[in-house]
């Protein structure tokens, strides 16, 4: 704590000497001023240290358009598309005899409709909404007016208040303008009371000492208290949208009771701008309100919108006091506020006026008794009712609307009551708005009142989107989480937020916890303003966060690479592994063509790797790797037995890791294990794929290229009269079943498609949407896939382990053979037990296939010669099939140079990560304790599109633009075809834009296919 010297110091208000820099701290005084100052601002650092807190779903928190009831900038996006359909739908354009020929769009309504037809049905039906919705009893008229809650306020008591009728006695629940009392409810309670003195001051017949004034905000004596004052008509101003007080409900109750001592004389006017939908009292209480009270509101932004009309409900008998008043008015009503009009239109001066004719709703007859006077927005007045439409839908009734905003209130209460840095601007919990809420600062640390003010000044640029700058220079950006949060001048708080029932309560307490640390960030820079008066400054305001290495400097960590890096030859005629050792000596690691011995001194804090290709049976595997002599491994398709021991992980080049059997990742499907298992999917997708169409291509297309080529080379042929001795068929329209949906069968679709040939795929039911999306067919099960396939092309992997066996063992069994249309291809380049042998020699045999490509493992006993592997029973099927089958060693991906390396260098940087950061990526089966999950990298445009490749994306602005553009231009002309039924219009938008839709169309595919934004989503 400071002393009273330190803290005048402090305290004292900024002048001339306050605004000086102070060079150093001299006295102790200073001196305790500025530890007094570190301190205040170290505990707001700690306060942060969590970072900051979940952002409210909707940005747009407080009072705008219709997107306030939006999560975020997307949202109000499609929300706008949606209220164009909307208008669409409910507005349709009619012929002189009623008949539909077309839509009215947003477009239309905007340009200036705001007389007859679609105008007139726009402005009923809003009021024939607000009256429903609200729960108005059908005797009650609503009027309409342009203007604001101040245009319904003042046409309020413009006809309801009388200065000619001595008996007439006004309560007012603010007190008098120019009191002490009043300047807490700011300028506006005191500018409507305001309003009505001088209409009385000023009125030939007036009498200002009628008009009487509550002694505090928001309050309503008992009946007989204003029975007692002889009071006719009351008016409450005084409440929720500036000061965020409400009426009691005992109030409430004792307003109701004087209303009914005296229904004919005594009315009530209460604004209802906030509590039209925030009413916290019992449902009877808030229909008596709703039945017995005139109500003003600028309705948009009762229910969160921006007010461009007001709407007033009035009573029957109110409305004959307003007919009555126009028999002796006491001043002139301008004309666009008048709710009475003369009946005679040729004596608007001498003739009667009645409200019979004026702009009021009526319910009963649920009609427009007069439109609104001077031109309305109508595409104001539509956006209202469908706001209302779907606050209804989310919401439900207006009860639940009232419910909501008194749990949302009971919320801030709760929030507030556990903070002492935080009180509420009204005391009073029962009075305490439900719809606005005042939250005030209440920080021991901070006396002087101007530096309180810096810091809620910038603690609402936080909030917003300026952000703040340290005196360092560091910059925060802003959080974006609320603009609207300023208060009236005068009013008891700092921050004023919306909690009506429109919002979560989840959101009203994230917007809190928002300008809880708004707070403290921007108190920490305004402390550091004050240290540099003093010359203290502090250059580290943000920690930065940063990688922590979790690797032992004095530990030399060995890595195994058992398969070949790198395919192409040397000047030596041997496969070359140059390009991943410079990409392992550029990470700073080790690269050895040896194996791991007890003798080999390695250098510590570096990661060594042991590049040992040859190794490939059980044995040699575990000479080397059974007591843990490599901490990790990297591999392609040498198979690791359960007996390898690796401590820090392993990573196979490919998709599957069925070959990675090691129990130190708990086998393939690195369930249970101690070390992570990764691996690399997506590098070898496209050579498989590819390598599966000329498996296909072969035979299909069936012309025997090579025998016409013996043919032509010879000169044994003639084009016009032996090209009829070869007809084939096209793959186009050829049915092709793919089993699996993964990168690999998702690239085999791809290429299949560009062929034109009918592409069905079956996979886990959670791909549909998106197999269905890019143009294939969805099959619920294999059987349905391969039913009257022309090929199919299995692409699971062998699946999980599962009592000693993987569960896609036999997957294609005979069944699925049976199922494909006669002649069909079968092509396995997949894992050769993926298909049930015997059932594939049944049906060659009966000719239901004609041929079958298997790429499957075969493995030879170096000193026996004995052959093995999931090839062998394919190999003893070939003197059957000899011409109809074709037989590759796991060849088909794995000899691909590019893809070998690209995935071998990627395998070698999840390697580091693993070691050095315990962070894994691509990660198979469990995460082991100790280690972090980093997600997925993939191959741009193979697997998945996650959100890393989006933001990568979005960061090529001229990319964004270009994407943007093609894609409003492609809603926007399909939304103008929709609207537009006439046929010769259509066909003018056609014509016009034709061409550019097709070429935005394809640029925009184009696009996508470019940035690798194709295929499923996720993480």
């Amino acid at each position: 704590s400071i002393g009273p010297d330190e803290r005048r110091l402090f305290t004292r208000r900024y002048g001339s000497v306050m605004n000086r820099t102070v060079k150093s701290a001299s006295s102790e005084s200073e001196k305790r001023l500025v530890h007094y100052l570190q301190s205040q601002r170290q505990a707001s650092i700690e306060a942060t240290a969590g970072g900051q807190p979940t952002r409210t779903s909707n940005p747009f928190f407080g009072v705008g358009p219709i997107t306030d009831m939006t999560r975020d900038e997307t949202d109000a996006r499609l929300l706008r598309l949606e209220f164009d359909a909307w208008v669409e739908s409910n507005y349709p354009k009619l012929d002189d005899r009623g008949n539909v020929v077309g839509r009215f769009t947003t477009a239309e309504l905007a340009r200036g409709m705001h007389r007859g037809y679609p105008a007139d049905k726009v402005l009923l039906d809003t009021m024939r909404e607000i009256h429903r919705y609200f729960g108005f009893p059908k005797n009650n008229r609503m009027a309409v007016g342009l203007g604001g809650g101040h245009s319904g306020f003042t046409v309020c008591a413009l006809h309801l208040m009388n200065a000619n009728d001595v008996q007439q006695k006004v309560f007012v629940d603010t007190p008098k303008p120019e009191t002490e009392a009043s300047r807490a409810g700011g300028f506006f309670r005191q500018s409507w009371a305001t309003q009505l003195v001088e209409m009385h001051r000023y009125a030939k017949e007036g009498d200002e000492s009628r008009i009487e004034f509550s002694e505090s905000e928001g309050a309503i004596p008992t009946a007989d208290e204003l029975t007692r004052r002889k009071t006719k008509l009351f008016i409450g101003v005084g409440h929720e949208t500036t000061g965020a007080t409400t009426y009691s409900e005992q109030e409430v109750r004792y307003l109701m009771e004087w209303i009914d001592r005296n229904p004919v004389e005594h009315h009530a006017v209460i604004d209802a701008t906030s509590m039209l939908g925030a009413m916290p009292w019992a449902n009877d209480i808030v229909q008596e309100v709703i039945d017995k009270c005139c109500m003003f509101m600028p309705f948009q932004k009762a229910i969160g919108g921006i007010s461009g009309y007001f709407v007033i409900s009035l009573t029957p008998d109110a409305l004959n006091l307003v007919n009555k008043n126009q028999d002796t008015p006491s001043w002139s009503i301008p004309r666009q506020l008048k709710l009475a009009v003369p009946k005679d239109p040729s004596r608007p001066l001498n003739g009667k006026h009645t409200t019979s004719l004026g702009p009021l709703y009526d319910p009963e007859e649920d009609r427009m008794l007069g439109g609104i006077i001077n031109t309305f927005s109508t595409l104001a007045f539509a956006e209202t009712t469908f706001g209302l439409l779907r606050a209804e839908k989310r919401i439900g009734s207006v009860s639940e609307l009232n419910q909501c905003s008194a749990r949302n209130r009971q919320a801030v209460t709760d929030w507030v009551s556990k903070k002492s840095l935080f009180d509420l601007g009204v005391a009073d919990a029962e009075k305490r708005g439900a719809a606005v809420t005042l939250v005030k600062v209440t920080d021991d640390g901070v006396t002087d009142p101007y530096v309180h003010e810096r810091i809620i000044s910038k603690s609402k640029q936080l909030l917003g989107y300026e952000g703040i700058t340290h005196v360092n220079g560091d910059y925060e950006k802003g959080l974006d989480v609320a603009r609207y949060v300023n208060v009236f001048p005068g009013t008891p708080g700092d921050y004023r937020a919306w909690i009506g029932g429109v919002r979560s309560s989840a959101d009203i307490i994230a917007l809190l916890d928002n300008i809880e640390y708004a707070y403290h960030r921007a108190k920490i820079v305004v402390m550091e303003e004050e240290l540099a008066r003093y010359g203290v400054e502090d250059s580290k305001t943000k920690e930065h966060a940063q990688r922590v290495r979790f690797d032992d400097p004095e530990r030399a960590y060995k890595v195994l690479i058992a398969d070949l890096v790198g395919l192409k030859f040397d000047a030596q005629g041997k496969p070359d592994p140059g390009a991943v050792r410079a990409h392992i000596e550029a990470r700073g690691g080790v690269f050895h063509l040896c194996r791991v011995t007890s003798d080999l001194s390695l250098a510590p804090g570096k990661i060594h790797f042991f590049y040992q290709p040859e190794l490939s049976t059980a044995d040699e595997l575990k000479e080397q790797t059974d007591a843990g002599q490599y901490d990790a491994v990297i591999a392609a398709a040498t198979f690791l037995p359960e007996t390898c021991v690796f401590e820090l992980g392993g990573v196979r080049i490919g998709a599957g890791t069925d070959n990675f059997s090691s129990s130190s990742w708990g086998g393939g499907n690195g369930v249970g294990g101690a070390a992570p298992l990764m691996n690399t999917p997506s590098f070898n997708s496209r050579a498989t794929a590819q390598m599966v169409m000329k498996a296909l291509l072969r035979v299909c297309p069936n012309l025997p290229v090579e025998r016409l080529h013996g043919r032509v080379a010879a000169g044994d042929f003639d084009t016009g009269k032996n090209l009829s001795e070869f007809p084939t068929e096209k793959l186009e329209g050829k049915r092709i079943a793919i089993i699996g949906f993964g990168n690999i069968g998702r690239e085999v679709a791809k290429l299949a498609k560009a062929f034109g040939m009918q592409v069905v795929v079956y996979a886990r039911s959670k791909h549909k949407q998106w197999i269905e999306s890019e143009g294939f067919s969805y099959a619920t099960s294999v059987v349905e896939a391969a039913s009257g396939a022309n090929i199919i092309s299995p692409h699971t992997g062998l699946g999980s382990a599962d009592a000693g066996t993987f569960t896609n063992v036999g997957l294609i069994d005979r069944e699925v053979l049976d199922a494909l249309a006669d002649g069909a291809i079968v092509i396995n380049y997949d894992r050769g037990e993926i298909v049930d042998v015997s059932a594939l020699d049944h049906a060659m045999q009966s000719g239901n296939v004609a041929y079958a490509a298997i790429d499957a493992d075969i493995f030879k006993d170096a000193e026996t010669g004995t052959l093995s592997g999931p090839m062998l029973p394919y190999q003893q099927m070939l003197g059957r099939y000899a011409d109809r089958m074709e037989l590759l060693p796991h060849a088909a991906a794995d000899t691909e140079h590019v893809s070998r390396v690209d995935g071998a260098k990627q395998a070698i940087n999840q390697i580091f990560d693993a070691i050095q950061y315990r962070s894994v990526t691509n990660l198979v089966g469990d995460l082991p304790p100790g280690f972090v999950n980093s997600g997925a990298k993939t191959v741009t445009g193979v697997g998945r599109v996650n959100a890393d490749d989006i933001s990568i994306a979005a960061a090529l602005d001229d990319q964004l633009s270009k994407l943007r553009y093609e894609t409003e231009f492609m809603a926007s002309f399909w939304g103008a075809v929709q609207s537009t039924t006439d046929s010769e219009r259509r066909r003018e938008l056609i014509d016009r834009y034709g061409a550019e839709l097709l070429l935005s169309a394809n640029r925009y595919v184009t696009r996508l296919a470019g940035l690798g934004l194709q295929g499923p989503y996720g993480d």
